[in-house]
């Protein structure tokens, strides 16, 4: 098995958990240039709030390093916030929880969303 296809299946089991559960969802996807960063109906039929390293405000700079995922959760959890979702589950996508993807969480829980 690939490593991928080792991320993609723990992905799906996370994401299997969070619809269980019927909470919104903080889906986080990244590349080696960038961060994407989406909030999620439970079942992902719907995004509710976007934001990644590609926006206007946050192309300036590095866009693959700590500083920049740390402002994508800070954008995310603001737009979050302005169309009413105070709470979400964290889908991390399979990723492991270092690096950017946690400087994102603990960025987006400053910010104010809280999972």
């Amino acid at each position: 098995m690939s490593a991928n296809n080792e991320r993609l299946r723990r992905a799906r089991k996370v994401r299997m958990k969070i619809r269980e559960l019927g909470t919104t969802r903080l889906c986080v996807h990244r590349t080696p240039r960038h961060m994407y960063a989406q909030v999620t109906t439970a079942d992902g039929s719907q995004v509710i709030a976007t934001a990644s390293t590609l926006d206007k405000e946050l192309r300036q700079g590095a866009t693959g390093n700590v500083d920049a995922a740390k402002k994508v959760g800070q954008l995310i959890a603001e737009r979050a916030k302005a169309a009413g979702i105070e709470q979400v589950a964290f889908d991390r996508s399979g990723y492991r929880y270092h690096g950017r993807v946690q400087a994102l969480a603990d960025a987006a829980r400053e910010a104010g969303l809280q999972f």
